[in-house]
């Protein structure tokens, strides 16, 4: 079990869960919030052997129903959240004793896990968006400035995410000269990973993004 933490963020001041020790994982939440499945991720990598770091970008606020949680999602201060991953990524440095970090989301997470990519190319060496979305227009951030290896998983049956979008944005990442391949799992849906959603999650789906995931943080942390 991790524990709560409060770390510096560029003059403000963000809480976080933590567990483990090993290569530093940056993991960031759906939509929802610092729910209890996202402690349990960190707790999943922390037995893997890593250090990992959820940061509450919500600051204490979080909703299990879809309309609180896009409302959550859409107030969210971008530059404020930016700074919290930094901080998190600092604070993930300090405790695993290496500049490089991994940094895997979910949803709205896997969105903002490439924009802390593009944003901490000097940490983040790996990154795994699933089902990621930017939710912003005015979001969009650098791509050219992402120096990780990403490896996506995403899903078929996705509204946010669908296959299209996901191997266009394939497409220009590979275009800029990253390395970057994104998975599409045949049949499952969005949110495949969350087994506190029995409605979408895919058990088999799910552990192959994990191996996916964790063999690529093992090769690059």
């Amino acid at each position: 079990m991790g524990e709560m933490v409060t770390f510096k963020s560029n003059g403000h001041t963000c809480d976080g869960y933590i567990a483990g020790a090993g290569p530093g994982v940056l993991v960031i939440q759906e939509w929802w919030g610092l729910v209890p499945h996202i402690k349990d991720v960190v707790d999943r990598f922390a037995a893997a052997g890593f250090t990992a770091l959820a940061p509450d970008l919500y600051h204490g606020q979080s909703s299990n129903e879809s309309d609180g949680a896009g409302k959550l999602m859409m107030a969210l201060n971008l530059q404020q959240a930016g700074k919290d991953m930094s901080g998190a990524v600092d604070l993930l440095q300090e405790r695993s004793g290496s500049k490089k970090v991994g940094v895997v989301g979910y949803c709205m997470g896997g969105g903002l896990a490439l924009v802390v990519a593009s944003q901490r190319p000097d940490a983040i060496v790996a990154c795994a968006p699933y089902y990621g979305v930017i939710g912003w227009e005015s979001a969009q951030p650098d791509w050219s400035a992402i120096s990780a290896t990403v490896v996506g998983e995403y899903a078929e049956h996705d509204d946010y995410a669908g296959p299209e979008p996901t191997r266009a944005f394939e497409k220009k990442l590979r275009d800029l000269g990253k390395d970057a391949t994104m998975h599409i799992h045949a049949g499952a849906h969005h949110g495949f990973f969350n087994d506190s959603r029995p409605e979408v999650y895919s058990a088999t789906d799910a552990d192959e993004a994990w191996e996916r995931t964790t063999a690529l943080f093992r090769s690059k942390l």
